[in-house]
């Protein structure tokens, strides 16, 4: 049956040109404090920009523990998701199954584990390329399966911020154990396996993310709250938090600059992994001089500019007349950017696109970072 997928619609007084509308049965006023987003959801969106991939085998933690920035093992603390630098892990799909392949119910048999992945669709055949190079005698099969399964985004309204589960609060009231509702299941997960919604790992505010059947709608998907992808980009460029090969360029980016020792994507404690020396040695110098930074587009008297920024545009400081960074991505009027930190807080408006002069660039404060990120560099003109 087809499924109306609607986009939000934000009053007049906010120009988002770049977003299709949502009908609401009453207008809402927003804050001028606030995004448009920030009061608008709880949304869902499919990443159709994201594909799936499937891990199966006795070895596939220890496969994929040699290869990632993160901690697979973390999945033998808390069934969830783990983050690392290009994709997304999710713990077994049967909740009863262990990282050894051991389990205690009905289902497939113990050499059977199986790990689900999202990566970025665009570079899925150069990853599983490098997957499968890297396997070696490795007892684990992987598979692309994309075509069975979606990955979807809930978010909005600080839907995750004030819960301390893992699992979607209302998914998690049912749960699976020696007296499991069969309705309850098919009602929060999907169906019997238990695909379900688990909280982001990067940052609580990006709400809740999960892998589910590509022929069915996710548990807690109303019809009218399911919208655009684009919607959940501006929502990730607003907390200047990047996703993919594009936003995040393979063979190029430092983990590091991109922030994502703070998303919770690089474990300094774990052992060896490919690209290790690198990360640790940067980490343990303390020294910092560039990163991702939430970008603000706006003309000389503060109004914002939409569709006017390219990625790749080059970021000029008016105070120095040097080159700050470069823009990585922009929609609209927002856009994330590798600045120099020395001179992203430098003043009101002192950052320019080379060629546009006229476009000046806010750099945004995430409200998320460490302190001790700004020690040396404090905000100035920056909005928290």
């Amino acid at each position: 049956m087809h499924r109306f997928k609607p986009s939000l619609q934000f009053p007049k007084s906010i120009s988002y040109s770049y977003l299709t509308t949502l009908h609401r049965k009453s207008s809402r006023q927003f804050s001028t404090h606030r995004t448009p987003l920030d009061n608008a959801g709880p949304m869902a969106s499919v990443l159709r920009t994201r594909a799936v991939v499937r891990f199966r085998g006795p070895d596939a933690v220890k496969f994929l523990q040699g290869l990632v920035t993160n901690d697979v093992r973390k999945f033998g603390e808390t069934m969830g998701q783990v983050f690392v630098r290009f994709f997304f892990i999710y713990g077994p799909a049967r909740p009863d199954q262990k990282l050894d392949g051991s389990g205690s119910g009905p289902g497939p048999a113990p050499d059977d584990l199986e790990l689900y992945a999202d990566v970025d669709g665009s570079v899925l055949d150069e990853i599983l390329a490098t997957l499968k190079k890297y396997r070696l005698r490795s007892k684990v099969d992987i598979d692309n399966v994309a075509e069975d399964f979606s990955c979807w985004q809930r978010y909005g309204m600080k839907l995750a911020e004030e819960s301390s589960l893992v699992e979607e609060p209302e998914a998690a009231s049912i749960g699976w154990g020696s007296t499991v509702d069969q309705s309850g299941i098919s009602a929060s997960r999907g169906n019997a396996l238990g695909w379900q919604w688990h909280k982001d790992p990067r940052l609580d505010i990006l709400g809740f993310r999960g892998i589910f059947p590509s022929n069915t709608t996710p548990p807690l998907v109303e019809a009218d709250k399911e919208t655009d992808e684009k919607n959940y980009l501006l929502w990730r460029l607003e907390k200047g938090v990047a996703e993919g090969s594009t936003e995040i360029p393979k063979g190029e980016a430092m983990p590091l600059e991109y922030n994502l020792a703070g998303l919770n994507a690089v474990s300094f404690d774990k052992g060896c992994y490919v690209g290790q020396e690198l990360i640790a040695r940067t980490h343990h110098r303390g020294v910092i001089r560039k990163r991702l930074l939430p970008l603000k587009f706006v003309d000389n008297s503060g109004k914002e500019v939409e569709q006017k920024v390219a990625p790749l545009s080059e970021v000029t400081s008016a105070a120095s007349g040097k080159k700050a960074g470069t823009v990585t991505t922009a929609l609209g009027c927002r856009g994330l950017g590798l600045l120099r930190l020395e001179e992203a807080f430098k003043g009101l408006r002192s950052l320019s696109i080379q060629g546009q002069e006229d476009v000046k660039v806010e750099a945004i404060r995430p409200e998320w970072w460490p302190s001790d990120w700004f020690i040396e560099h404090p905000p100035q003109s920056a909005t928290a």
